[in-house]
């Protein structure tokens, strides 16, 4: 079972392509959703007031892939596709590039600019430091206070990365509730699931 994929760390540096007086700026960012890209597409047009295409393309997921290639204007499938074919070229998700182009007055064709916008996301990945990543599964597990010790030595045991806990009053009882976050890599989490599922007065939930 595969649970890692490669994505980019960090932001990478402005790049530019020129072509026939045009100019090409090409970025690379990762992202973790969707709602993550309008602010970086909106930020571009206050930087670049002049240029005339704001292209774009993302993937985002693993298992269940979320992908996008706008044009923003440029004939159909000359900016958004070439931008998406680099990102799989590279075996990348969680990843979004942008191309923003300033036309220089002399129009490219279709195979200039395939091939304009190929080249400038290509350029803008080749900056980026690519890691591997591992897919995590998140699990709540909840407990009486009592039976602290019991959980937090299975989480030990198993080298289990906390995400977050916290303390609640059971309404009913009142006596004080654990909830704990836990993450695992996918290939081991029906274990990790069996192990607190098989806990006297334990629950264990999927995020």
């Amino acid at each position: 079972m595969k649970d890692t994929y490669n994505t980019i760390a960090f932001p990478s540096e402005e790049i530019l392509y020129k072509e026939k007086n045009s100019k090409f700026f090409g970025y690379a960012f990762p992202i973790e959703s969707e709602a993550s890209v309008k602010p970086i597409i909106d930020g571009f047009r206050k930087q670049h007031p002049h240029a005339v295409h704001y292209c774009y393309a993302y993937q985002i997921g693993t298992d269940s892939v979320a992908y996008r290639a706008n044009d923003d204007g440029e004939p159909s499938n000359t900016a958004g596709m070439p931008i998406y074919g680099q990102i799989q070229s590279f075996g990348l998700t969680n990843v979004l590039v942008v191309v923003v182009r300033i036309f220089g007055g002399v129009k490219l064709g279709v195979g200039g600019l395939i091939s304009a916008y190929r080249t400038t996301a290509q350029m803008a990945l080749e900056e980026c430091e690519i890691v591997e990543k591992t897919i995590d599964i998140h699990y709540i597990i909840s407990f009486d206070y009592k039976n602290m010790n019991k959980v937090m030595r299975g989480i030990k045991e198993n080298k289990l990365e906390i995400v977050s806990q916290k303390m609640e009053i059971n309404p009913d009882s009142g006596h004080p509730i654990g909830k704990i976050e836990i993450k695992t890599r996918k290939k081991n989490a029906k274990t990790i699931f069996d192990i607190f599922n098989s806990m006297f007065e334990i629950d264990i939930k999927k995020c």
